[in-house]
């Protein structure tokens, strides 16, 4: 704890709840108050001796968060902002200042002192609205306060103003995957903003904002050396890197970021808006399963895009292929496999298994760039092919990913038919798609998903009854279903 707060600043909030109780009659009325104090904490940059010389005092144990500033943990602190007692547990001044809101009391009795020996009961406190003057100016304000009904301030929308305000989050992260700020930094290099700004030639005050706002989320460490990357960015920012997704990400920035500039006029008719970007309607691009993989654009782009696919893919591939227990199928075909992630994690979770990708020529072309070094890569066969007019490779087990929610309901009809007729019984198709959950209690990453599905294609998204339903009008008998917790669900249908 105490080495992540080093050299940083960090907020410490405390939140107070009051319970405020009156009498009305016989009723015990309750009124609670509740406010929350925020004070900024600067460590200093220290030494790891130090650090531990704090530790070994014994004073952290206790401490939530790992250090106590009003005692020896004070000589961490280089600076704080806002109230040094709510660090040290309790924000006094910001709760009297609200006890003076609910116990306010009258002009003519503020000189008034009443003394108890015990705490007196409910009854003995008057009502105020029988008081002469409760009408003057103030008047409704007292009788309020004193009845227990202080108006207080809604909560804090910090939720709503984070989806508010989320988008310049995400055009900070592919600004700076763009210009290749995390891939300058991998390796463990520490650099200062000059020397980022020189390496990917840009000006020294946009560059340092730019690597200020990453270090605000999250993104890069900042020092007095410099900035650093952080694990999340070391292990999915940085371009070449076994888990990135720096292909999503340039995708997102490209291509996503315009598509849903559309979005009011997609709900407004009703129809996908992928035109708007290409200047093409995917309604015509139907031999080729996605829009984007259509053969008239450029090898660049084509090799984008098969990068977003190779890095989603692999997110979401090990709780796909371990869903349901695949162990007594021999062989399997993954239609429009792409790079053959999938494929991989299969091989990896049932080393007995072969496994084809069945992919269009021009992307099976360009696929080898992504193919991992390792033994079970020769239980992997790419075949060139378009699935929705060749004949189907032989296969126990076939595979869809990411492939039915995108396309009309006449076109995934044909599509399943021509699987179900190639399946002999025992035969089974894999269905890797993002779930919607109908009673909207969960998926929510599905349901924007929903929106992206309309914005480029002509097909939806389904529900796991959905699914089942479907599958089942084509013949498939045992059809399963799982929540898989990661991008992709999984649907397992058997002939």
């Amino acid at each position: 704890m105490l080495s992540r707060l080093n050299g940083k600043e960090h907020s410490v909030f405390t939140g107070v709840a009051v319970v405020h109780c009156s009498s009305t009659g016989d009723r015990l009325e309750t009124k609670v108050l509740e406010f929350h104090e925020e004070t900024k904490v600067k460590f200093s940059e220290l030494s790891e001796e130090l650090l531990w010389e704090y530790i070994h005092s014994g004073e952290p144990m206790d401490k939530a968060g790992g250090y106590g500033i009003q005692a020896l943990g004070g000589m961490l602190v280089e600076r704080i902002s806002g109230d040094f007692l709510n660090v040290v547990g309790f924000p006094l001044n910001h709760f009297c200042k609200k006890l003076a809101q609910l116990y306010c009391p009258p002009p003519d009795e503020a000189a008034q002192c009443i003394k108890h020996d015990s705490i007196p009961s409910v009854d003995t406190f008057r009502d105020r609205s029988d008081e002469e003057g409760s009408g003057q100016a103030g008047g409704d304000r007292q009788e309020a306060a004193y009845n227990g009904t202080v108006e207080t301030p809604p909560p804090f929308p910090a939720e709503l103003l984070g989806l508010i305000e989320g988008f310049k989050g995400s055009k900070v992260l592919f600004t700076a995957c763009k210009l290749k700020v995390f891939d300058v930094l991998k390796d463990g290099a520490i650099l200062t903003a000059e020397d980022i700004a020189s390496k990917i030639d840009t000006s020294v005050c946009g560059t340092e904002r730019l690597l200020d706002a990453c270090a605000m989320l999250g993104l890069l460490e900042r020092s007095e050396r410099g900035y650093s990357n952080t694990e999340l960015a070391r292990l999915y920012l940085v371009s070449e890197g076994e888990h990135s997704l720096h292909g999503f990400v340039t995708l997102c920035n490209d291509y996503t970021w315009e598509l849903f500039t559309h979005l009011e006029s997609a709900i407004r008719e009703g129809t996908n808006q992928f035109h708007e970007v290409s200047g093409r309607r995917a309604d015509n691009l139907f031999k080729c399963p996605i829009p984007l993989q259509d053969s008239s654009r450029s090898k660049e782009a084509q090799l984008q895009f098969m990068h977003a696919v190779h890095d989603l893919t692999k997110l979401s591939a090990r709780a796909v292929v371990t869903a349901f227990n695949l162990s007594h199928f021999t062989s399997a075909c993954h239609l429009g496999g792409c790079t053959g992630a999938l494929a991989h994690a299969l091989v990896q979770e049932y080393p007995h298994l072969k496994v084809t990708v069945f992919d269009l020529p021009e992307i099976l072309e360009l696929a080898p760039s992504f193919q991992p070094a390792g033994e079970r890569a020769a239980q992997i066969h790419f075949m060139p092919g378009d699935f929705c007019q060749d004949r189907l490779p032989e296969a126990e087990l076939y595979i869809l990913s990411r492939i039915i929610h995108e396309w009309p309901e006449d076109k995934v009809h044909q599509l399943l038919g021509r699987i179900s007729e190639r399946c002999k019984p025992g035969g089974g198709l894999l269905v890797a798609e993002a779930i919607l959950d109908e009673e909207r209690r969960n998926s929510r990453g599905a349901w924007v998903q929903s929106l992206s599905t309309l914005l480029q294609t002509p097909g939806r998204q389904r529900s796991g009854e959905e699914y089942q339903r479907l599958l089942r009008a084509q013949g498939f008998h045992d059809v399963r279903v799982v929540r898989t917790g990661a991008l992709l669900d999984a649907v397992l249908a058997t002939r």
